[in-house]
């Protein structure tokens, strides 16, 4: 590229998030770096979208009332700048796996900007003992934002986005010196469904795992359940079989043997930066059943 790059930069951890403050520095220094972000943390709404958002005028760019993917569909259609790619990140915790990577807000401000025609990279830190960063201000976001500098930088120059649509990257805050590895999202998911006490409603205990943000429901009538309604506990283990499944480290010899050395939740496990390309066009494999099943269906 013979000119800067026309950098897009957001978070789903809100516009005043240390993790975006870090980004946008070392970006900075690459190139021209415009900011659209939440006004308000977002995490876990995945590509979600709204029909409507508040935009405020921001010293780094502007500040808008939705979600990261809200916020690059603004970016890129709504600003008179052509981007040459979008970044989201420093995002507070990991986004590993591919359940998990499906419902990040981080990865989806990524997917958003791969469908409306732009490259991307997502990027998260975590710490290979603490795993997720809390609270955010008493880390040091620097490692992962300088890493996602150098790999928009290098992807951009040799054409890696001519067959990638995204980089999700993990980046560790303490390795020192970590090994940058190429992986792919370890293939897991299980959830639990269990009965649930509906007094739990009153104190919030049935929200989502993990930290993540959603919107809770009540019961029909506000309190008192009716004959017919029963209130469950949807608990989805994102981390399966470790004990404190949200927090799986320090690592174990039984959390190396559970993923496959390749993946992103491996490359975690041994305090390493997992580098994921992942393509979001959701092409159609190509299925000689189904054409033949396609082939036997009578419309009358």
């Amino acid at each position: 590229m013979s000119r800067e790059p026309r950098i897009l930069l957001t978070n789903d951890d809100g516009i005043d998030a240390p993790g975006i403050a870090t980004l946008r520095t070392e970006l900075t220094a690459l190139g021209d770096v415009t900011v659209v972000a939440p006004d308000a943390n977002q995490s876990g709404v995945g590509r979600t979208r709204n029909h409507i958002a508040h935009v405020r005028e921001h010293p780094w760019g502007y500040r808008l009332s939705g979600t990261p993917a809200d916020c690059v569909a603004y970016g890129l259609r709504g600003l008179d700048t052509d981007f040459d790619v979008v970044v989201s990140g420093v995002n507070d915790g990991p986004n590993a796996g591919n359940y998990v990577v499906g419902r990040s807000g981080t990865v989806g401000a990524g997917i958003e900007a791969a469908f409306l025609g732009t490259p991307a990279l997502a990027v998260s830190a975590y710490h290979s003992t603490d795993f997720f960063l809390s609270p955010p201000e008493e880390y040091d976001f620097a490692r992962p934002a300088r890493i996602a500098c150098r790999l928009v930088s290098r992807a951009l120059e040799s054409g890696v986005y001519d067959d990638v649509d995204l980089l999700n990257v993990n980046a560790p805050v303490d390795a020192p010196s970590p090994p940058v590895i190429l992986t792919d999202p370890y293939h897991d998911y299980e959830q639990h469904v269990e009965p649930a006490d509906p007094a739990d409603l009153d104190d919030g205990a049935l929200g989502t795992d993990g930290g993540e943000s959603a919107g809770g429901s009540e019961p029909a009538d506000g309190g008192t359940l009716a004959d017919d309604e029963q209130v469950v506990h949807l608990h989805d283990r994102t981390w399966p079989g470790a004990v404190g499944w949200e927090n799986p480290f320090p690592a174990t010899e039984e959390h190396r043997e559970r993923y496959p050395v390749g993946t992103d939740r491996r490359a975690m496990v041994d305090a390493e930066v997992s580098v994921s390309p992942l393509s979001v066009t959701h092409a159609s494999p190509d299925s000689a059943a189904l054409a033949e099943v396609v082939e036997t269906i009578d419309v009358e």
